[in-house]
């Protein structure tokens, strides 16, 4: 008898060591997790206080509305007007997202709903290759395919252009957001369960309709999101673009004009300035304003989808 309970003790003795293990084992994952998780978070607010610090001496000579609202832009006599530069960002990206939410969205639709599977792999497999291509390559490209018709149909129209322009900028810069778009949306789409579709048909729905009034409108928030991805990549997309919109410093009146977005705009010039420090500065705030622009279009996002996901609920 005695032995039994020598026995028995010791059995629990090691389970209960064991599961103290486990504990300390858990405990610890879930801390190591948990410090990852911050400092992932905290770097893009490192990254803005960096890019601040680095924008300082900029910031103290120029006054914020000078900066952002000039368009002069002359460096040799420190002068740092980013007005051009701006709208060519803003016109280029949104004239590319004008150009890709509808075919993608469209492209999504028939590859999640109507195509076959045979079809589907075949689509999928040629999105993944397109997401694939180097940039330079699909600048050169365009360089040789897109700035040559750009420039036909500016003579078409009666435009004075070298077909390095706005436009050319937004289609190169809309194919290279094809693949995120249409491979985030057609996900989506296809985790709508198949017992709504299964009901709407029921009800006398038609295909269309079923994708019109259940599928698309279950899955609006995931939508919401792939185009808040297209958009990020294309705001900061660089090498393609800076090909073939033609870096000219000032504000475009046409989609046949140049233009000269921020990225093309730190590209071309940041390792030319290492020795004027005013200069460099100048580039820095640049980025920081590329990336303060991703953030606060995120963050709106994130706010829509919010308010999406609360109404489907």
């Amino acid at each position: 008898m005695c032995d039994l309970t020598k026995f028995l003790s010791a059995i629990h003795h090691v389970l209960s060591e064991g599961v103290m293990n486990r504990q300390v084992r858990n405990a610890l994952a879930s801390g190591v997790m948990r410090s990852i998780t911050v400092l992932v978070t905290m770097f893009i607010f490192v990254m803005i206080l960096v890019l601040f610090i680095k924008s300082a001496p900029l910031l103290a000579t120029k006054s914020i509305a000078e900066l952002l609202f000039s368009s002069s832009w002359h460096p040799s006599v420190d002068q740092f007007g980013f007005y051009p530069f701006i709208i060519g960002t803003l016109a280029v990206t949104s004239l590319a997202m004008l150009i890709a939410l509808p075919i993608c969205f469209l492209t999504a639709i028939y590859v999640a709903e109507y195509a076959t599977g045979r079809i589907r792999g075949l689509v999928n497999s040629m999105i993944d290759l397109l997401a694939g291509v180097p940039s330079v390559v699909i600048g050169m490209w365009g360089v040789i395919t897109i700035v040559p018709l750009v420039r036909m149909v500016g003579e078409f129209v009666g435009a004075t252009t070298t077909g390095y322009s706005i436009l050319a900028g937004g289609i190169v810069l809309a194919i290279m957001v094809f693949p995120s778009i249409i491979s985030v949306s057609q996900e989506v789409l296809r985790a709508v369960p198949a017992s709504m579709r299964e009901a709407s048909f029921a009800l006398g729905a038609t295909k269309w309709e079923t994708v019109k009034y259940v599928v698309v409108r279950k899955s609006l928030a995931g939508i919401v999101a792939a185009m808040i991805l297209g958009f990020s990549r294309a705001f900061g997309e660089t090498i393609a673009v800076l090909m073939v919109v033609g870096n000219v410093a000032r504000v475009p009146s046409s989609l046949f004009d140049p233009g000269y977005p921020l990225p093309a705009l730190i590209a071309n010039n940041y390792e030319n300035v290492m020795s004027m420090p005013l200069y460099s500065s100048a580039l820095l705030f640049a980025a920081l304003i590329l990336l303060l622009v991703v953030a606060t279009f995120t963050v709106l996002g994130r706010i829509v989808l919010i308010r999406l996901r609360r109404r489907s609920i």
